[in-house]
């Protein structure tokens, strides 16, 4: 529809002078009685043309040049909306174009290719991941695909640190444990991770090494301890992410930007700038200079970086590595960090407006109710891993992105595990499933078969009211994905979807499919191949499974 209306609507303003001016855009109207689309051009041409936007509206609408049976009518509503209501066979008719790109539809060209990064997950290895983490994997992922499907050249990044007082406390953890399997009453730090994860990699510490570790002097007993640890946390982080069908391209260590001078690189920069002093010992970066409302610490008086300086450092690296957009997906626990961090971004030469960042409220676990509480530092939270096994990967990833990123989740593992239309990934796959038994049904009556001849199909026929109304609602899967990407709000795929499936059950409630009226039967069958496919095309970049059977 849009493609169809700029061609024209263009065509009218090169017609009337207006065309360098225009600034073109159509929106769906709130209230389908208003039409398919609207445009508010006369509006924003009023002033440069220096004429009533009603007036350029309705010369812009006397302009106007429309191939018969597309259009059926454009009328001119309150300061100046111009709104156009297609005919319903032009809904029908573009079935034929769903078909034709079949696992392509919905896919644009308006990334252009722009080399994109997506950092999400970034946990450090300290222990497993968090049903929070699983929310962030979910929603970076998704918005990678979203990126990837209107054209952008993405790379999936995860940033870590393997350095400092956590991984300090993971060794010292491990140690503890380990020296407990020989010394029963070894003391266990006060300040330790209580997990048994814990247990389970001292454990293999001790199957892989027996007591050759105790015997090493401490410092080297805890390196050991430390590097152990790290690689099957890193590891066991790795295999849940892929039972999500979450991956990344680079891993990126915080350490090496130690280790290559980066981070000495930019606090000299920014001594060079005036943006950063000492003062009581410490390093401050000077943001109230940047229009923030204080200074910063970004070095402790013990020489340990807060988490401000290497952000600041890793964001630079982004940008030398030639990326043109940057998207952080980070939990709520980082809104305070961001402002600081975009700050640096901009005093070392920047453009801050190349990084989005999509945070993401936290996530509330229910069972009958009742919430499953989680406390990380007592280690009775509930891991990623554990959540996957109680109810699925697609049920996880899909109930992650339901909701906005903006909004706390509750996720109910009830909802997520009961196979009935109350369960929205379950109404979803559902109806898809149902699709292929219907499309299979036809095969066997030689009536229809998925990969046939479709170009001489009469969608003409396709007349009933939910018949053009699915027709339709697919036509729009394109735009959804295009809105859903640049507004990095997955979960309005998530809702596309949803409505989707209930439009194809309307439709297949109204309408027998499989029947002796052949071109009727074949229109029909058609219908449903395309939505099918756009169904399937949708689950692929939330990264659900669309099963043929269920």
């Amino acid at each position: 529809m849009k493609a169809y209306l700029t061609e024209k609507v263009n065509a009218a303003l090169r017609s009337l002078g207006y065309a360098e001016n225009a600034k073109l855009a159509f929106e769906q109207p709130k209230l389908e009685t208003h039409g398919d689309l609207t445009t508010n051009v006369a509006m924003t041409l009023a002033k440069s043309v220096g004429k009533n936007p009603r007036t350029i509206a309705q010369e812009i609408v006397g302009a106007l040049h429309f191939d018969s049976g597309v259009i059926t009518k454009v009328e001119i509503a309150g300061p100046g909306f111009i709104n156009f209501k297609f005919a319903d066979t032009f809904f029908t008719k573009q079935t034929a174009e769903i078909l034709a790109q079949g696992e392509a539809f919905g896919k644009t060209h308006s990334g252009a290719g722009k080399k994109t990064q997506v950092e999400y997950v970034s946990a450090n290895p300290t222990g497993p991941l968090s049903v929070g983490h699983g929310r962030q994997a979910a929603i970076g992922d998704t918005i990678a695909n979203l990126l990837h499907w209107t054209g952008h050249n993405v790379t999936r990044e995860y940033y870590y640190n393997n350095a400092g007082r956590q991984m300090r406390i993971l060794a010292e953890s491990t140690y503890a444990r380990y020296q407990q399997f020989f010394e029963p009453t070894f003391l266990f730090p006060a300040d330790g991770y209580q997990g048994d994860y814990i247990r389970e990699i001292a454990e293999k510490l001790k199957a892989r090494r027996g007591d050759s570790v105790r015997l090493l002097p401490r410092e080297e007993a805890l390196s050991v301890c430390k590097s152990f640890a790290e690689e099957e946390l890193f590891t066991a982080i790795k295999n849940v992410l892929a039972r999500m069908g979450v991956k990344h391209d680079v891993f990126f260590n915080e350490d090496s930007l130690y280790h290559d001078g980066t981070i000495e690189e930019v606090i000299g920069e920014l001594r060079k700038l005036n943006l950063a002093y000492d003062q009581d010992g410490a390093v401050w970066f000077k943001t109230s200079a940047l229009g923030t409302d204080k200074d910063r610490v970004i070095v402790k008086t013990s020489g340990e970086p807060t988490y401000r300086l290497p952000d600041i450092a890793y964001h630079r690296e982004k940008f030398r590595r030639g990326f043109e957009l940057v998207v952080d997906v980070f939990g709520a626990d980082h809104i305070d960090t961001i402002p600081d961090v975009l700050a640096g971004v901009k005093a070392l030469g920047f453009d801050p407006g190349k990084v989005k960042v999509v945070i993401h409220q936290f996530v509330t676990l229910l069972r009958d109710g009742e919430q499953v509480k989680m406390s990380k530092r007592l280690a009775n939270f509930v891991t990623l891993d554990e959540l996957i096994d109680e109810v699925g990967p697609d049920a996880v990833r899909f109930f992650f992105l339901m909701r906005s990123t903006g909004s706390h989740l509750e996720f109910d593992l009830n909802l997520a595990k009961e196979q009935s239309e109350k369960n929205p990934v379950y109404y979803v796959q559902y109806a898809h499933a149902r699709i292929a038994s219907i499309l299979r049904f036809a095969e066997s009556q030689n009536v229809f078969a998925e990969g046939e001849d479709v170009s001489h199909i009469n969608y003409a026929l396709l007349v009933g009211p939910s018949e053009v109304g699915l027709a339709k609602l697919l036509l729009t899967f394109p735009d959804t994905i295009e809105a859903a990407c640049y507004g990095y709000e997955p979960h309005r795929l998530v809702t596309y979807l949803g409505d989707v499936a209930t439009a194809f059950h309307k439709f297949y409630h109204d309408h027998r499919v499989v029947i002796p009226e052949a071109d009727l039967s074949k229109a029909r069958l058609a219908l449903c191949l395309a939505a099918k496919t756009v169904l399937a095309n949708g689950c692929r970049i939330l990264g659900i499974s669309a099963p043929e059977r269920m």
